[in-house]
């Protein structure tokens, strides 16, 4: 069995690590350099930097401090935020990311993970997929870091993530935003529902509250990765702690 991987994400807005509820009402919760750094001394197999309201605004997160990370920190990490092409995504990896990850641009343009794929090779290439029940259906949410922007991208969840597989990203991650910053556990119905249509690696994302949360999610859906922020952030938690837990209850870690 693959070692399980645990990823802090740092959601980024103003230059600043923040965090919200079910992607609502964020809070500053520390800088950018020393949160990575945190992590990376504390034993985290990744990370992930979403800038929230790059895409949004219409603009590319910045580089500059995607460059300061790469020098802080030896461990792999992943960079979302309005990377709307090729070229923008070749930028961002040659200032020091080890992938990239599209949502919204994705939805705007789906060739444009094959794109990528092609240009960089699946492994570089994750697609955050933004989920949450409406009406009838999972669907498929874009512009998610902005609230007056958030809109219904129509697709269905299920059909999204079939055909984000096929254009060929490397990795989804599921964000479950009805979990997102409820520290009730993770989405473990829509996850496993996820994890059955894909051959790919998936990371779940949204509502780790305590370490249990993280033994749970594996044990049930056998995703290959579990993200999280709040808990990390506010130090409730180390991602020690979290690899020790699963270690005792017999799942691989690093």
């Amino acid at each position: 069995m693959l070692t399980k991987r645990i990823i802090p994400c740092l959601d980024v807005k103003d230059g600043q690590v923040v965090k919200g509820t079910k992607f609502r009402n964020h809070e500053v919760l520390g800088d950018i350099s020393e949160l990575a750094l945190k992590y990376s001394e504390q034993g985290a197999d990744e990370l992930v930097f979403y800038d929230i309201t790059a895409s949004s605004d219409q603009r590319t997160v910045d580089a500059k401090w995607v460059k300061d990370i790469a020098q802080l920190i030896d461990i792999p990490f992943c960079v979302a935020g309005g990377i709307i092409s090729v070229d923008k995504a070749r930028f961002i990896l040659n200032s020091g990311a080890d992938k990239i990850s599209i949502n919204s641009p994705a939805l705007e343009h789906p060739n444009l993970i094959s794109e990528m794929a092609k240009a960089f090779g699946s492994q570089c290439v994750v697609v955050g997929v933004d989920s949450i029940w409406h009406k009838d259906d999972y669907y498929v949410y874009k512009y998610t870091g902005d609230e007056a922007k958030t809109e219904n991208s129509k697709w269905r969840t299920l059909d999204w993530v079939k055909q984000v597989q096929a254009l060929g990203a490397g990795e989804v991650v599921l964000n479950c935003m009805s979990s997102d910053g409820t520290r009730d556990g993770f989405d473990v119905k829509q996850l496993k529902l996820v994890r059955e249509l894909l051959n790919i690696p998936l990371v779940a994302s949204g509502g780790a509250g305590k370490v249990e949360h993280f033994s749970d999610v594996f044990q049930k859906t056998n995703v290959d990765a579990a993200l999280a922020a709040g808990i990390f952030h506010r130090n409730e938690v180390s991602v020690q702690q979290v690899k020790e837990h699963l270690s005792e209850n017999g799942l691989p870690v690093r």
